[in-house]
Order: structure tokens, then sequence, then C-alpha cells
């Protein structure tokens, strides 16, 4: 019994650190615990300037199977999420909510992109 109790609460503390480490998930649990629901993916549809970002990145990522211009996106979408972090951090230090879910809105977006990345970057 003790050790079925010791693999449920190590699987909890692994789930937490994990969520706590990455900093999407860190500001959406803490949306979550100040009741706040997270934006939806429409909710970015207004910044017509941001949209247009996304869409190059993403139209550099379909088109290109040159390794430095993948390696010059990938550099730009890890500036992007450094500055997107920051200001999320600052949002919540003054407590504005909106703010942040706002932020964290345009942060899942260069998640995705991420994603899309390291997808292209694996050898198929």
């Amino acid at each position: 019994k003790e050790q079925y109790y010791s693999e449920q609460h190590s699987s909890l503390i692994n789930k937490a650190y994990q969520t706590l480490l990455n900093p999407l998930s860190r500001g959406l649990y803490l949306l979550e615990l100040n009741g706040v629901e997270p934006a939806q993916e429409t909710d970015c549809d207004a910044d017509s300037e941001f949209l247009m970002e996304i869409m190059e990145i993403n139209e550099k990522l379909a088109e290109s199977k040159n390794e430095d211009i993948l390696e010059e996106t990938e550099t730009l979408i890890k500036v992007k999420q450094e500055e997107l972090t920051k200001e999320v951090t600052a949002a919540f230090e003054r407590g504005d909510l909106q703010e942040a879910k706002e932020l964290l809105a345009k942060m899942k977006y260069f998640a995705n992109l991420e994603d899309k990345l390291k997808n292209k970057k694996m050898p198929s």
C-alpha cells in the first residue's frame, strides 16, 4: 500500500514540476488558479499584425528545406518566446490577468510553431 501511495505522489510531483518548468503551462496554471479561462485561439484574431507574423513564419516552415533558414526561424521563435515570457511575467506581477491571458494565447501560437519546426528538423 505504501509503495502504491509513493508511486501516486511521485507521479503528481513529476506532473507539477513539468507544468511549472514550462513558461506557457505555468502561465496557464496561474490563470486557472485565479479563476480566469484561458484564451481561445480566436482571441488573437483582432491582432492582425501578430497573425501576419505567425502566417509568415508558418510559410517559411512549410516551404523551406534550407537548414540556414530553419536555424534562423528557430532563433526567431526562441527570441519571441523569451520576449513573451518576460511580458507575461510582468503582467502577472502587475496583477493584469487580462494582459497575461492575451500574451499566453500568443505564446501558444509560438509553441505550435516550435512543434512544427521540431517535426521539420527530424530526419524522415
